[in-house]
């Protein structure tokens, strides 16, 4: 398979039928619902009614099902149609936002109809590129990546920049990059994108069938154990559904979690503000321990302050969750943190240095279980209270996750609540 074909595999893969979709057609199909008739839908979007009886068409044409009940006194939409004008109406709610913040902070005038220049002008693909430009900052790339040409990108970013009445990118030696009105109307299209992709797991959940892909935040301690069982317990009753993690810091996870790139996250809470964006489940209670190898000096006895303070140490950058946790323990027993000889986020590099040399590292046991469990390593007889913390899910308020990421979610609640190792 050339590069090429192997590429648009991989973006159809990851998008479904997603790019399919045109959002002309769900607004019509939003329209139709509303008013129960082809012929008030037409009058209410300008539209003669063969087009919307088009639009309706091709729209249950790409998903492979019938949306609509035609029947004497009207149109009605069926189980399928209502699971699709859910998104649909999300996604129209997206595009408000969009409207709105773009006037407010984007240069557009309030009197563009930036709500039906979107559903005229975009469709899953092209909010799939647009979303890329963001990222990648080149349309020889982003061409490259979807099989298109560059100058078909080109005409249509034109289009949507002329409709909208300013800039959308700023181009320069270095590549192209948002402008602030493009990050407005990126941040919205992701989150439209994410509609998209939802809604064919949405149909086939009413069929009984879990499919699609779920892209879950995966921060230290969620990923050791408690995610890998989850997955695996999960795939082994849906084979059909794709899992996706990302190994990210948290500021980063929680941008594309609040973008719609991220289903969910997993690990240590950060007991947001109650009116943030983002939602938190406490799962359980998690506390830091000493950990060295097997046969350390330390090992098999108590040990004290002056212990801590003459003994090599690895640990966790400064500004990880783990870190502050342990610097404020000794800061509160009127001691001086140690200092690390090493400060690293890699569990592989943490792993290595505590097997090979005398370091001590404050890590969660739970990260390093397996070992634990192998006896190649050992918790020192030191114990760091006051340094519990919670584990859980992190969701974006308002967020209606994917069928497959709510199972997911499920999973990961039984794995903690089913395991002895987790105090709830």
């Amino acid at each position: 398979m050339k590069y090429d074909e192997a590429q648009r595999k991989l973006i159809d893969d990851r998008h479904g039928n997603a790019l399919a979709i045109n959002l002309r057609h769900l607004r019509a199909a939003i329209a139709v619902s509303n008013h129960g008739s082809i012929a008030r839908a037409a009058e209410e979007l300008f539209r003669v009614s063969s087009a919307v009886t088009r639009s309706i068409a091709e729209l249950e044409q790409a998903l492979g099902l019938p949306l609509f009940e035609r029947r004497a006194r009207g149109v009605v939409a069926n189980a399928y149609g209502e699971s699709v004008l859910l998104r649909a109406r999300r996604i129209e709610h997206e595009f408000d936002l969009a409207s709105e913040q773009l006037v407010a902070r984007g240069g557009v005038k309030a009197s563009h109809d930036l709500h039906s220049t979107f559903a005229s002008i975009l469709n899953g693909r092209r909010l799939a590129i647009l979303a890329s430009l963001a990222e990648r900052r080149s349309i020889t790339a982003v061409a490259r990546e979807f099989g298109v040409t560059q100058p078909g990108i080109s005409a249509a970013l034109k289009d949507l920049e002329v409709a909208c009445g300013v800039p959308i990118f700023e181009r320069s030696a270095r590549g192209m990059a948002p402008t602030q009105a493009g990050e407005i109307l990126i941040f919205h299209c992701r989150r439209v994108l994410s509609e998209l992709r939802h809604i064919m797991p949405d149909l086939a959940a009413i069929e009984g069938r879990l499919q699609g892909s779920i892209t879950v935040g995966a921060l230290p301690l969620g990923r050791t154990h408690i995610l890998p069982l989850a997955i695996a317990s999960l795939l082994r009753r849906h084979p059909q559904l794709h899992v996706a993690t990302v190994e990210s810091p948290y500021a980063a996870l929680s941008a594309s979690l609040l973008s719609g790139d991220v289903d969910f996250i997993l690990g240590a809470l950060r007991n947001v503000p109650q009116d943030s964006e983002i939602a938190e489940e406490p799962l359980m209670l998690d506390r830091i321990s000493v950990i060295a190898r097997a046969g350390h000096p330390l090992a098999g006895r108590r040990v004290d302050f002056k212990d801590m303070r003459h003994a090599a140490w690895v640990l966790s950058r400064r500004g990880a969750p783990s870190r502050e946790l342990f610097d404020r323990f000794f800061s509160d027993a009127r001691q001086g943190p140690p200092q690390p000889s090493v400060e690293t986020g890699d569990l592989a590099v943490l792993r290595c240095l505590l097997l090979e040399s005398d370091m001590l590292t404050a890590i969660s046991a739970h990260q390093l279980r397996y070992e634990i469990h192998d006896g190649s390593l050992v918790v020192i007889d030191f114990p760091l209270d006051r340094t519990l913390r919670q584990i859980g899910i992190s969701l974006r308020q308002g967020a209606l996750p994917s069928p497959g990421a709510r199972a997911l979610m499920d999973e990961v609640r039984n794995v903690v609540m089913n395991s002895p190792e987790f105090r709830v």
